[in-house]
């Protein structure tokens, strides 16, 4: 590529960064995408995986393959540690890499609100490292069920506790349901898989607060349906091996599990930090950049933060395409982040041409949460649709926002499957070497 173009540099290779190297296709520009993994990532099917109804390789696409024909692009696996703005440098562990616009879409992390020792008790799910870990956990809570003779250590296996009642938890619960009632069903001996006990505890009044109060019932009623409770205004005081403390409003209790999954909350990557630091801005709430109305950081017109990582609270008033009632920064959702991405791009081509473009707008195409088999909600403008028209809806454009064909195949053939068999044939308990037993002599 020629030394004398316009030097690009994206930081993450989620939705917004590719999205905005994409819209550069045609630019007089060369593109370093600097990523820590060598794939993009569908997160929003990563729950798939940890509940066995999708492999790792379904939901992801090499970055390498996505730009193969893009020859703008080069792709370089790298872990980025800070910023030098005024040299206009990315320091990576292999070095820097020079810039003349900065794109940093470096996505979010599970945040446990200063309670980081419950990590190790109550997983998140953020990574394909995540969620196999998460799979582990849930099958391996049924076979330890399978084991034990006591009743009492029989049902705290059998319970399983979701912290945090949004799409993520939501969608967590609905499949346990599934696995525990169909699945599963008659796949042991001595334990019943359907008298599992699936619970969210959620600090809000309900589950779905950025559904309208009617799909979050409805919701809540098509989790009833598989077996799923919902505590609401419950508020998380410990975890431990053994469950969870909660402070409910009728006092404190303890609920005994030997599964609890975090789906509380996120916060911006650790180099939204590094960031703040270069270009002296403080970090705004849930550890994000507080960004300017064409997605740039503040007092650096040449650095764009985009997706998780941007604190974006720009919305127009009276404006319809924009969530009603958006005063507060949208929302880190794909969509979000594509279009962040396509308007970047957009935006760089056009500084290139001596143009400008005016502010970010963000046109909100809806929002959905599936519960499980035929069950779901969605929200498009002022219309809510819940249960088996969502939930087609819901299959239709998660196909569709796949990035590579061959993961849309995959994933249609396997959910065509399943619907018809009840299967999750990725149900696997895999861990890390280190943790497996040693092995037998001659083994």
């Amino acid at each position: 590529m020629a030394s004398n173009l316009h030097r690009v540099v994206i930081i993450g290779g989620g939705f917004a960064g590719v999205r905005a190297a994409q819209a550069l296709a045609n630019a007089p520009v060369q593109i370093t995408l600097l990523d820590k993994r060598n794939y993009h990532l569908f997160q929003p099917l990563l729950y798939q995986v940890a509940t066995g109804g999708l492999s790792p390789g379904e939901i992801a696409a090499p970055l390498r393959a996505i730009f193969a024909r893009q020859k703008n692009v080069e792709v370089l696996l790298e872990h980025v540690l800070n910023f030098d703005l005024a040299a206009r440098e990315v320091h990576t562990s292999s070095g820097s890499v020079p810039y003349d616009t900065l794109i940093v879409a470096a996505g979010a992390k599970s945040t446990y609100f200063g309670k980081d020792q419950w990590r190790a008790h109550a997983p998140s799910l953020k990574s394909i490292e995540d969620a196999t870990l998460l799979r582990a956990r849930i099958f391996e809570a049924f076979e330890e069920a399978e084991k034990t003779k006591d009743p009492a250590q029989r049902r705290a296996w059998l319970t399983f506790l979701i912290v945090g009642g949004g799409a993520t938890g939501v969608e967590l619960a609905g499949a346990l349901g599934e696995i525990a009632n169909d699945t599963l069903r008659h796949d042991f001996r001595s334990i019943r898989p359907e008298e599992a006990r699936i619970m969210i505890l959620d600090a809000g009044s309900r589950i779905l607060s950025n559904f309208s109060p009617a799909l979050s019932q409805s919701a809540e009623r098509q989790l009833i349906e598989l077996g799923v409770r919902c505590r609401n205004n419950v508020r998380v005081k410990d975890i431990s091996p053994e469950g969870a403390t909660v402070l409910t409003p009728e006092g404190e209790s303890f609920f005994p599990a030997r599964t609890v999954l975090w789906a509380a909350g996120v916060t911006g990557s650790p180099l939204a930090e590094a960031l703040s630091k270069a270009a002296n801005v403080p970090l705004a709430r849930g550890g994000r950049i507080a960004v300017e109305p064409d997605c740039t950081v503040p007092g650096h017109p040449e650095v764009f933060v985009l997706g998780d990582l941007a604190y974006f609270d720009h919305s127009a008033e009276g404006d319809s395409s924009v969530r009603k009632g958006s005063s507060a920064a949208l929302p880190g959702v794909c969509q979000v982040a594509m279009q962040m991405g396509d308007y970047t791009g957009a935006l760089i081509a056009a500084r290139l041409r001596g143009k400008t473009k005016p502010a970010f707008r963000y046109f909100d195409r809806g929002n959905m949460a599936v519960i499980g088999r035929h069950r779901a909600i969605a929200q498009v403008g002022p219309f809510g649709f819940s249960g088996y028209f969502a939930w087609l809806l819901w299959v239709f454009i998660h196909v569709i926002y796949l990035v590579s064909f061959e993961s849309r195949v995959i994933v249609a053939f396997r959910w065509a499957f399943s619907y018809f068999t009840f299967n999750r044939g990725a149900r696997l308990i895999t861990r890390p070497a280190l943790s497996r037993p040693p092995l037998l002599p001659g083994a």
